[in-house]
């Protein structure tokens, strides 16, 4: 399945290192759901500091971020703690959400195919509604690319 820019973002509910977390509870707010593979890894940790970074910004303009990987709610607390990271962090282990997405995508490194999460982050409005979409991101710049598309549409 793939999300495209104005498709009714796919709802959702997961564990996260804080309690739970739903689209439905999240209406009437901008949310910036982005997908990473791996928790404390260095690109991973590159772009959710990036975000937390910005995160005075983000609310400024009632955005909520939240990242999404298959790590376990532990992992994802020890991830925060470390680094002192502001996004909600979900942990979606059974892939449901992320396939939903179209975040499960088949990789290939160094000739070897296997499936895993592709970087990528969507924008929803305050409504449900997909707005932005980045496949393939790059963490240099990522987040306040995301935080100016976010200000458009607030």
């Amino acid at each position: 399945m793939t999300v495209n820019a104005g498709d009714r973002a796919p709802d959702f509910e997961m564990p996260s290192d804080d309690g739970s977390i739903s689209l439905a509870e999240l209406r009437g707010k901008t949310v910036v759901l982005y997908f990473y593979p791996k928790d404390d890894t260095s690109g991973c940790t590159n772009e959710a500091k990036a975000f937390t970074e910005a995160a005075g910004d983000y609310a400024s303009i009632n955005a909520v971020v939240i990242g999404v990987s298959k790590d376990t709610v532990a992992s994802h607390a020890k991830f925060r703690a470390k680094y002192g990271l502001a996004p909600r962090l979900g942990s979606d282990a059974d892939g449901d959400v992320i396939e939903r997405y179209g975040a499960w995508v088949e990789k290939n490194m160094y000739g070897r195919k296997y499936m895993g999460i592709e970087r990528s982050t969507f924008l929803i409005d305050g409504a449900g509604v997909v707005r932005r979409v980045w496949r393939k991101v790059k963490v240099q710049g990522h987040a306040a690319e995301v935080l100016g598309a976010a200000r458009d549409l607030s």
